[in-house]
């Protein structure tokens, strides 16, 4: 069993604000060049993702989770991941929303128009 007044001075250490306030200082300046470079990127994927559940007539309740799909296949995107990967790998979130209720084919709607991938391959 492990002594607590070692497990103490662990999470002492590892919780050290000043340590942390100052590896997140000399940080912020990369991290505030990625989200200035990201979000404008989100923001317009989900304009397109708002767009597809428009036209589609989706109840406003329900957008939060089709916007969720989008951020997920999104950080596929991000992640290159790409081609007959991409797909099999977006067919399975598009199997998993379909299995909480969500509409299969606004899904596959929001997998062509907004990301432009196609069903993967038989």
């Amino acid at each position: 069993m492990t002594d607590p007044t070692k497990r103490i001075a662990k999470w002492n250490a590892k919780y050290n604000t000043e340590r942390i306030k100052a590896v997140l200082d000399e940080l912020r300046p990369m991290m505030l060049a990625n989200v200035q470079a990201v979000f404008p990127q989100l923001a317009s994927m989900e304009t397109q993702v708002k767009q597809v559940l428009d036209g589609e007539a989706v109840p406003t309740p329900d957008y939060a989770f089709y916007l969720s799909f989008g951020r997920q296949v999104w950080k596929l995107i991000r992640n290159e991941i790409s081609g007959d990967s991409l797909a099999k790998e977006v067919a399975t979130l598009v199997a998993k929303w379909k299995d909480r209720g969500f509409s299969q084919a606004v899904l596959e709607l929001i997998r062509t128009q907004v990301f432009n991938v196609g069903a993967p391959a038989p």
